[in-house]
């Protein structure tokens, strides 16, 4: 199976090292790739958000499967480009993609199917977001109501951050606060049959402790120890499956990776927000436990026929990721830093670029990320910071404190 993944970011290194494993894989190609993915794939050049041009390069190529990672190229219909050319897409349609593209399509699905979530309102004006933040008081919840690259949610207790964003964005949705820990599922659905991966806890605030700005995600964990019995069945039957009927019957089915983040509070999980794609970087620590052949499975999702794919095989342990970023991330990233020590096993490539000498640099905010295994959480944490700890990126910044309240047991459930 010749395999082009498009996208060049942490998530599409993951998934490319998933599929460069899969001895079904003949040939890998990605675009536009980056550095770390050059060591598993044959990259090649391509405007990612342009239809027209992936699906040429996948005609090229001669793709069996083409792998579209990151979001904007989905709500653009590059899948739907390259359907149209009979090639198998493992992404939704531009239409079905409207899930993760607008925050009030998604809530307006959520209400159709009797999907559990925060109450919300979308607003455009002062005066709406104003009268909504005032209903559901702190901690205030805005999200902008399109793509924003994992930036585009506030949660804080001062009104005027909240205010402040809400003018930013201009249109936004806002919502009720949920309390409970987070959850991350990543289920594999060809619109009808769908498959749930590990659940996955990622950590989107900058600094120690969830301080700081959120961001597209600084380290992440699976499984996850806490979790109550039964979380992925009930969220399978109350959240998946009523959104993919719903789905289907507005006449746009999802076919792809749906990602449902949760909030698991004292009455049940509530739906955060769905997105389109796997995310980062929890597909890191998904996809390192996955022993099942990651080219089958996306391909029997991109064919309709994952009715009859095998029950998923996971390895025992746990697996854990810590970002490495730039200094003045998330506000500012400064980029063009020599990196030295990340060419290794399970070191994870973001934003990075090699010069034509060799020498690698940063090229965005999230730059790097180390992705461990182990035994256990403690061990598999172990690892990972290991490898954070001979990564030299100046004036670079990480947590310090991925999956260390899992390891301690301090993560409880509302009762």
């Amino acid at each position: 199976m010749r395999v082009l993944v498009v996208g060049g970011g942490g998530r599409e290194h993951a998934l490319a090292l998933g599929l460069s494993g899969d001895p079904a894989v003949t040939a890998l190609i990605a675009a536009p790739g980056n550095p770390g993915i050059a060591a598993v794939a044959e990259l090649r050049e391509v405007a990612s958000t342009d239809p027209a041009a992936v699906a040429a390069l996948a005609v090229e190529v001669g793709a069996d499967l083409v792998v579209i990672g990151p979001e904007a190229p989905l709500v653009a219909g590059v899948a739907d480009a390259v359907r149209a050319k009979g090639i198998p897409a493992f992404g939704p349609s531009a239409e079905a993609a409207r899930l993760e593209g607008s925050k009030t399509f998604a809530k307006d699905v959520m209400t159709a199917a009797g999907v559990p979530t925060a109450r919300a309102y979308t607003c455009a004006d002062q005066e709406s977001t104003g009268a909504a933040l005032d209903e559901f008081g702190p901690p205030y919840v805005v999200k902008n109501d399109g793509l924003a690259a994992g930036k585009g949610v506030v949660v804080t207790t001062d009104r005027a951050v909240a205010e402040r964003h809400a003018q930013d964005c201009g249109r936004v949705v806002v919502e009720e606060y949920l309390a409970g820990p987070e959850v991350s599922l990543f289920v594999v659905t060809d619109g009808e049959a769908a498959l749930p991966l590990l659940p996955a806890q990622d950590f989107k605030r900058v600094g120690d402790g969830d301080t700081g700005p959120n961001t597209g995600g600084m380290g992440a964990y699976a499984p996850l120890p806490w979790a109550p019995p039964g979380l992925v069945d009930e969220v399978m039957r109350d959240v998946v499956h009523p959104t993919l009927a719903e789905m289907r019957r507005r006449g746009t089915p999802f076919a792809g990776l749906l990602y449902v983040g949760l909030a698991i509070t004292a009455a049940g999980p509530r739906v955060i927000e769905f997105n389109a794609r796997f995310g980062d970087p929890e597909t890191q620590v998904v996809l390192a436990l996955l022993e099942t052949p990651l080219a089958g499975l996306l391909h029997a999702a991109a064919t309709g026929t994952l009715a009859a794919h095998p029950p998923l095989r996971w390895r025992d342990g746990a697996a854990v990721t810590v970002v490495v970023a730039a200094e003045g991330y998330p506000a500012a990233p400064r980029t063009g830093d020599v990196i030295t020590g990340a060419d290794r096993a399970g070191v994870i490539h973001a934003g990075t670029r090699r010069d034509a000498d060799g020498t690698l640099r940063s090229a965005g905010g999230r730059v790097l990320c180390g992705t461990a295994t182990g035994p256990d959480l403690a061990a598999a944490r172990d690892a990972a910071y290991a490898l954070v700890r001979d990564i030299g990126l100046a004036g670079s910044h990480h947590r310090t404190d991925i999956a260390a309240d899992a390891v301690a047991g301090r993560i409880t459930v509302p009762a």
